[in-house]
């Protein structure tokens, strides 16, 4: 964000902070120091000034590692590419464990590079969303109720957003907010437990029917946006894209004799 007539400020996730907030001095003038690199999705060796009081860290210089480019000329990667860094911007932890960092940092460069090589599509929106929510030590629970802890059964399950995960039928019989509960197949469940297991670079594999896919999408947004809080703005963006038949492949052209 520009700030004043000359600095920036840039949020950054690094593997030793987690999520920091940051003022470049004289970013959109010193070419030196910055050289365009505070854009989205690069990823940067940074040196930084730590403050010893409540004022914000100073970004004193930059240096690029790796842009990510084909996140920036696929439409649909793109749009999930900033979900994700939104995501990460608004439910990252500034501060924590050494060792949750440095994970979470490997999973947004992991991610960001599934992401530049696959070919997004709905399935992988999903998986995208709740691998990120167990990156970040807020994915739902998807196989136990979160009232009793048994394992739930039968061909539909009521699931509590605010609960985090499925009830099972004789909690939500003794129980308040039976009401309330979102209905979702225990298949769809099963499909997304094991879709987490398989990470994003094999969403293709993911078995979701077109319904147990809108099912799984309406219970996974509703979680999300309990937790965060607010509408994601690039969320709108990422489902118009989605929505929108990919361009055909160019075809080659045959020489003629």
């Amino acid at each position: 964000m520009d700030f004043g007539e000359s600095d920036r400020i840039v949020h950054l996730l690094t593997p030793h902070t987690g999520r920091l907030t940051a003022i470049a001095k004289g970013a959109k003038r010193s070419v030196k120091r910055f050289g365009g690199t505070l854009d989205f999705f690069n990823h940067l060796r940074v040196q930084l000034v730590m403050p010893r009081t409540t004022q914000m860290a100073r970004l004193e210089q930059t240096r690029l590692l790796r842009t990510f480019e084909g996140l920036r000329t696929r439409p649909r990667s793109f749009a999930l590419g900033c979900y994700l860094l939104e995501l990460l911007d608004r439910l990252a932890p500034e501060g924590g464990a050494p060792h949750d960092l440095e994970q979470l940092f490997g999973f947004a460069l992991e991610t960001l590079g599934t992401l530049e090589h696959s070919e997004p599509d709905p399935r992988l929106r999903i998986l995208l969303e709740l691998c990120t929510l167990d990156a970040l030590g807020l994915r739902p629970e998807l196989r136990r109720c979160v009232r009793c802890g048994e394992e739930v059964a039968g061909p539909r399950v009521g699931f509590s957003v605010p609960d985090g995960g499925p009830v099972c039928t004789k909690c939500q019989a003794e129980g308040p907010g039976g009401t309330d509960l979102l209905p979702i197949h225990l298949g769809t469940l099963r499909a997304l437990e094991h879709g987490v297991r398989l990470g994003l670079e094999r969403a293709d594999r993911l078995a979701l029917s077109p319904a147990a896919l809108e099912e799984a999408r309406r219970v996974v947004g509703r979680f999300e946006r309990f937790h965060v809080g607010v509408e994601l703005r690039s969320q709108r963006f990422m489902e118009q894209v989605l929505q929108e038949r990919p361009p055909p492949p160019p075809r080659s052209e045959q020489g003629a004799a």
